[in-house]
């Protein structure tokens, strides 16, 4: 087991106020495998770790424990087109310079 992916896992479930059987049915899953990974019983496979940071919109490095904070969140830009990713990524790094 990963040390303190299982607490991680907890800590983000219960700030996003989800059961666990909430997220076992949002990754398909039963809720006795939710359990046992947060529990350090069982490790997630890189799917399901993958599933769980979208889920809790974290990064996998902070479920992994590389990164300390989970204040980094993902966006999805999927919908905008390369120039206008372009001028997102200006802009947030001008915000960076404030």
């Amino acid at each position: 087991m990963i040390n303190g992916l299982g607490e991680r896992l907890q800590k983000q479930r219960t700030i996003r106020k989800l059961s666990q059987k909430d997220v076992a049915c949002a990754l398909h899953v039963s809720p006795s495998i939710i359990s046992n990974y947060e529990s350090g019983e069982r490790t997630p496979s890189v799917e399901i770790l993958m599933a769980l940071a979208s889920l809790y919109h974290c990064s996998t490095d902070y479920l992994l424990g590389f990164e300390q904070t989970s204040n980094d969140f993902l966006l999805n830009v999927s919908m905008l087109t390369a120039e206008q990713r372009i001028l997102l990524q200006h802009f947030l790094l001008s915000l960076q310079s404030m």
